[in-house]
């Protein structure tokens, strides 16, 4: 995956989803099959789009018991899939089970096994939410906790906003890899996405790859947009 983008197909049906896959192939590194398109399309659309020889990032955050966690991963596996997503805050047991399943699935079918990331605090998310659900207000912080819980766990990447890659950085392992949402390119109108920067902004902090929605898919030419960011990236 040379080429930094995935392009989230956050779209309602394989149909759409395999129109905006063919119109900006080769100008993505990898698509990301998020909870709407799954629920949707399920895992024959994933295999489908495997079968093209494009690599996938399942984004399903995984959050459950730790014995259920293992199953869907393993399930996941099955599916031949190069990323997946489980949430941090499931604890230390459901991470390092997810992790397991992992490496046995993949060792039993002679694959690879995918990058389990972890997900810390979701970029719809600031202080105030935190503190809501009774994290304290300190996105930063809750952050770096969780990062170093998943570090702990084996896991090999996170998912974060753009604004803590600097931070992760600092006492991160330098084989962790970041996986950055929130990439915006600055004339879009306000969304969820709380935690935001460009896509350049985000690669020279230290992200190793950017997910991209709005600015691809619901662009008039998504294949230019996806060109116009890379080149940015180049420039």
């Amino acid at each position: 995956m040379r080429n930094p983008i995935i392009v989230a197909l956050d779209v309602p049906n394989a149909s759409q989803a395999l129109t905006l896959a063919r119109e900006v192939a080769g100008r993505v590194g990898a698509f990301k099959v998020g909870s709407e398109l799954f629920t949707s399309a399920g895992p024959d659309f994933v295999r489908q789009l495997r079968q093209t020889g494009a690599s996938i990032f399942l984004d399903l955050k995984f959050h459950d018991i730790p014995n259920t966690v293992a199953k869907a991963v393993a399930s996941a596996v099955n599916l031949n899939v190069q990323m997946l997503t489980i949430h941090t805050c499931g604890g230390l047991e459901m991470m390092r089970a997810a992790k397991e399943s992992a490496l046995k699935t993949a060792g039993a079918l002679g694959q690879e096994p995918p990058l389990i990331l972890g997900v810390t605090v979701l970029t719809s998310m600031n202080g105030a939410a935190l503190e809501q659900v009774g994290a304290g207000t300190d996105v930063g912080t809750q952050v770096e906790r969780l990062a170093a819980l998943a570090v702990e766990a084996g896991l090999g990447g996170l998912v974060c906003s753009p604004l803590e890659i600097q931070r992760l950085r600092r006492f991160l392992p330098a084989t962790t890899r970041l996986v950055t949402p929130g990439i915006r390119l600055g004339g879009e109108q306000a969304d969820d996405q709380k935690r935001t920067l460009s896509a350049r902004e985000a690669m020279d902090a230290g992200a190793d790859w950017l997910v991209i929605g709005r600015p691809i898919y619901a662009a008039p030419d998504p294949a230019g947009a996806a060109r116009r960011i890379l080149e940015s990236l180049a420039s």
